[in-house]
């Protein structure tokens, strides 16, 4: 079932490891199937090194397993709650990379310092609130989607958030697109926590040019690249 899908979402958990975003198990990605619904998600606790496209498991949009010998990964509900919001998202990733990790940590949004991040991130990258006693103890996972889901305003312009005390979320139209949007947002953390280092007291960039870089590159007259 699902063979194709399984191979492309086992070639985008891979890449979190070619992109230097995840150490050990630590990490996953899934991509939900436009014609069934299903979601194929990594198994929980299994090594890159060893991981192959059979590994991969196929679950409901109520997280019951439909195919797989394995567990699917502990955050399967977080990724669920996702989709369940925004039908537009079809791939989401996590990881606890170093820099967005660490603002996730610290409970600061990221906001646009510069083109780079104007180039990927149309605004401030947020930062979640706390989880309360009650959700931690209870549904965590779950739980988690559903703080993401609060802060979510326009899930195509700012493709990712920051769990407060956790690490990072992103998503995107497919499995490697929302890999590919982990490495953007770890990149941007990272020349974020730079440009603070240098100069504490760097104001947010100016919207004429957010507006510029973002909308050359995603806007409805976007000349960014070749064209198909």
């Amino acid at each position: 079932m699902l063979e194709e899908l399984k191979a492309k979402v086992c070639k985008a958990n891979l890449l979190l490891k070619e992109y230097n975003l995840v150490l050990h198990t630590w990490g996953n990605v899934s991509e939900r199937d436009k014609e069934t619904g299903y979601i194929v998600i990594k198994p929980s606790g299994v090594a890159y090194e060893n991981m192959k496209p059979s590994d991969m498991v196929v679950v409901d949009i109520d997280g019951n397993i439909i195919e797989g010998n394995l567990k699917p990964s502990s955050d399967t509900k977080t990724h669920l709650e996702i989709y369940k919001k925004f039908n537009n998202i079809n791939g989401v990733a996590h990881t606890h990379s170093l820099y967005a990790t660490s603002w996730a940590q610290s409970g600061a949004d990221v906001i646009p310092l510069g083109t780079t991040h104007a180039d990927y991130f149309y605004g401030s990258i947020k930062c979640t609130r706390a989880l309360t006693k009650e959700e931690v103890n209870g549904d965590y996972e779950k739980n988690t989607g559903l703080v993401i889901t609060e802060y979510i305003d326009d899930p195509k312009a700012v493709p990712g958030i920051l769990v407060f005390n956790h690490g990072p979320f992103t998503w995107g139209s497919d499995s490697i697109d929302a890999a590919k949007n982990a490495s953007y947002l770890e990149y941007v953390c990272n020349l974020a926590y730079n440009t603070i280092n240098i100069n504490s007291k760097v104001e947010r960039i100016s919207q004429s040019i957010l507006d510029k870089h973002y909308f050359r590159k995603h806007g409805p007259n976007a000349y960014y690249g070749q064209k198909d």
